[in-house]
């Protein structure tokens, strides 16, 4: 046999048994998914969180007046919170008495005689947050006029603010209170307080307001 015939012949048997090796030694390869079988592969979507519902108002109940003796004459004020628990602190007003109360907790630990507006500006009836608090603060509306411890109720300028409480006197519709009552309530209260102005309801021991 010729020596070129039979080298080429050793040449392709080296080469199928060679290509036969190769195959044997590549593993299989998985076939590749579909996309419905990568779909199912991935994690479920994890339930969006509920929302936290918001806590109602509790009704607040009077647990403790001030023993005070007589209407509260003008520039006149008391404040006591001896032994009155942490709680959450709430003002009234009563437009016919007119007088501020301080409650904390439902007990009584302030309360002073105010100035209030007149039937041209009169102070509004309502329950109010308070949304400002400024101890420095000066009128932009009524020609610089200092407001000390003003904590404003409204949009439209009615605030609870110290003031010069006298016979005779008024606000432009604002509570108006001696200063040193007016910076111990600026202390007490936080924005989101809320200041209830009424027109002769009277309260006592046990009686609820509801807030609103």
């Amino acid at each position: 046999m010729d020596a070129r015939i039979f080298l080429a012949s050793g040449f392709v048997a080296l080469a199928a048994i060679a290509g036969v090796l190769i195959v044997a030694s590549e593993p299989d390869k998985p076939a590749p998914a579909s996309l419905a079988e990568a779909k199912l592969a991935q994690p479920a979507p994890k339930p969006a969180a509920k929302p936290p519902v918001p806590a109602k108002d509790e009704p607040f109940v009077i647990k403790r007046i001030l023993p005070i003796k007589g209407a509260i004459k003008y520039g006149e004020w008391h404040w006591n919170e001896h032994d009155v628990p942490p709680g959450p602190i709430v003002v009234t007003v009563d437009l016919e008495a007119r007088v501020i109360s301080v409650f904390r907790g439902g007990y009584e630990i302030g309360a002073a005689a105010v100035l209030l507006g007149t039937a041209d500006k009169p102070t509004p009836l309502g329950i109010f947050p308070i949304t400002q608090k400024d101890k420095d603060h000066v009128s932009n509306i009524y020609t610089g006029a200092p407001m000390p411890y003003m904590q404003r109720l409204t949009n439209d300028g009615i605030t609870l603010h110290g003031s010069d409480v006298a016979l005779g006197y008024a606000s432009h519709g604002c509570v108006g209170m001696p200063d040193a009552f007016a910076a111990k309530l600026f202390d007490t209260t936080k924005i989101g307080d809320k200041v209830y102005i009424t027109k002769g309801k009277q309260v006592g021991m046990g009686d609820s307001l509801i807030g609103g």
